[in-house]
């Protein structure tokens, strides 16, 4: 389309780049951070949830900085990564870490309330009968938490679509790299004159980011529906 430019539409999908590696490698331990703070009690569980939601309470700005303190190539991990070939800080592969994490808390809180809601005896049953605990998780509580799930992970991905402070701190605003959606809209607002260019871009991340969670809504009143049926 050429009323966004090509630097425009590669920022659009290195943000759905992003966004999708982000919601994909936080779902296996937002799920078993959220099965565990549901179902568990433990020493420091309160900490726990309590570091889970600190991005949510952060200044995005800080959380950046931790991120390029432990990552960038002389800190502790990212020392370690490069010494294998791997480069996190000022790279696309950063930037899906910094949105993962500032979208983490609001993945965990939506699958953990989806396990609250299910009776736990359900689980115990399954336990006389001889499952076993995986195997009562698996074929009961993750069938009725699917609704959760998905409900957290398209709100996860619609978050990291728009992370913006964290990103910029930890992998800076490089076109073609690390510049994401509201990366691109922060530089055309920078530059006089750029802002139909920005508002371009503005309805863009709007409309994305409204899409999923009317997908999200959606599909989760089909799943609903179908285990409602099923039951």
């Amino acid at each position: 389309m050429s009323w966004l430019s090509p630097s425009d539409w590669q920022a659009v999908v290195l943000s759905l780049k992003v966004a999708g590696w982000a919601t994909l490698l936080s779902l296996p331990p937002g799920l078993f951070v959220a099965y565990a703070l549901a179902r568990w009690r433990f020493p420091g569980r309160s900490l726990v949830n309590g570091l889970v939601h600190l991005p949510l309470i952060l200044p995005p700005v800080v959380t950046g900085y931790l991120l390029l303190i432990g990552f960038a190539p002389n800190g502790i991990i990212g020392a370690a990564l490069a010494r294998i070939g791997i480069t996190v800080a000022f790279s696309w592969r950063g930037a899906a870490l910094a949105a993962g994490i500032m979208a983490f808390p609001l993945m965990v809180r939506a699958i953990r309330l989806a396990i609250e809601a299910v009776d736990p005896k359900l689980e115990q049953a399954a336990s006389t009968l001889g499952a076993s605990r995986i195997a009562s998780f698996a074929t009961i509580t993750l069938p009725l938490i699917l609704p959760g799930i998905l409900a957290g992970s398209i709100t996860a991905f619609a978050k990291a679509m728009g992370e913006f402070g964290a990103t910029i701190t930890f992998v800076s605003n490089i076109p073609g790299q690390t510049q994401t959606l509201p990366l691109a809209i922060y530089s055309q607002l920078q530059v006089p004159g750029r802002e139909a260019e920005a508002a371009r871009l503005v309805v863009i991340s709007v409309t994305l980011a409204l899409g999923a969670l009317l997908v999200s809504e959606w599909l989760a009143r089909r799943i609903a529906a179908r285990i409602a049926g099923q039951s």
